[in-house]
């Protein structure tokens, strides 16, 4: 088998963003005691990413959409700018870069899967309108995001996604061969996971804010600060980490900053 016969995959930091670690993760060792009253907040980093597949059918497939270049005003009115600051960020990170960097054009790509439409995975979205790209979300996520008036529902906002063609699904799909989205909500309505079968790297499961960092797989799974549904969340974590131990794949976590530098990134760096 030649690499054009395999699946190929990169991954692209889109930036970096900060915030109060229990936004993601509510461990109670590093919460205030009677004892330790004066527990200094964890400031971490936030590191994003999308991925782009080369798929051996000569289509091409992007994982998410990456952060907007004018988040602070974007962001401004819910007060996001503020706690998610995209404040390590370099010009070639920016997704309309990536693509550049590519030889890409939005239209070029045949499938946009997005994770979920929060303002950090869904920014860049309105770059494939009227594209012919069929952009993929789940069925729930498409429901609740469309479910409220107004400028945003909490981390949604609707001007990103608003007016956009999006195809749903209600089960776990097999996009092409080897390429497959497993419904994990908790974190949002219809939050998605993705996973990929690969000649030589093995199998690769996206988790996206399924699971943000190392410390919310566990085991034991540990309860993240921005959920939907926590029921729903745990049962994904424990569906995730089912699926890894029988394919033996490795679980990439949506913001972890310690993972990402272990991770073979940028253009021309990529699995198969």
């Amino acid at each position: 088998m030649t690499d054009a016969d395999k699946i190929k995959l990169t991954i692209l930091p889109t930036g970096t963003m900060h915030a109060d670690l229990v936004w993601l993760l509510i461990d109670p060792a590093r919460m205030a005691s009677r004892d330790n009253r004066e527990r200094l907040r964890d400031w971490v980093e936030l590191p994003t990413h999308v991925v782009y597949i080369e798929h051996p059918s000569g289509k091409k497939l992007l994982w998410d959409a990456g952060v907007p270049r004018d988040w602070d005003t974007r962001w401004a009115a819910p007060g996001f700018n503020e706690v998610f600051p995209v404040d390590t960020v370099t010009e070639d990170m920016w997704l309309d870069s990536r693509l550049k960097q590519l030889d890409l054009e939005p239209g070029d790509i045949d499938y946009l899967m997005l994770s979920h439409l929060h303002l950090d995975h869904a920014a860049n979205a309105q770059l494939w309108a009227n594209t012919g790209t069929t952009i993929v979300v789940d069925e729930e996520e498409k429901k609740g995001a469309f479910s409220f008036d107004g400028y945003n529902l909490g981390a949604h906002i609707k001007s990103d996604y608003d007016g956009l063609e999006l195809t749903t699904i209600n089960e776990d799909t097999e996009i092409l061969p080897g390429i497959t989205l497993l419904r994990t909500p908790g974190h949002t309505w219809g939050t998605l996971s993705m996973k990929v079968d690969l000649a030589d790297s093995g199998t690769m499961i996206f988790a996206s804010d399924s699971l943000y960092r190392r410390e919310s797989y566990g085991p034991p799974a540990t309860a993240a600060g921005i959920v939907y549904d926590t029921v729903s969340w745990f049962a994904s974590v424990e569906k995730i980490r089912s699926v890894a131990e029988q394919t033996g794949a490795t679980v990439v976590f949506g913001h972890d900053d310690e993972q990402i530098k272990n991770l073979k990134t940028g253009v021309g760096n990529y699995y198969t």
